[in-house]
């Protein structure tokens, strides 16, 4: 992921609130911090997981 990537992403996502805003229209993402943090953890996870290696460890272990 690249500087670009992270800048163009932030702006989109500055200006998609603004829009929202503007137009009275509530934001489609968690309106708290708390919200806003479990979908960072989401993410994190996955990395965690990405990481290590373990993708589809669990669903390998699963006999079908």
């Amino acid at each position: 992921m690249s500087i670009a990537e992270i800048v163009f992403a932030t702006l989109t996502g500055l200006i998609a609130g603004a829009v929202f805003a503007l137009v009275d229209a509530p934001i489609p993402a968690p309106p708290a911090l708390a919200g806003v943090m479990g979908i960072v953890g989401i993410y994190a996870g996955f990395k965690l997981v990405e990481h290590f290696e373990l993708v589809g460890a669990v669903a390998d272990a699963i006999p079908f």
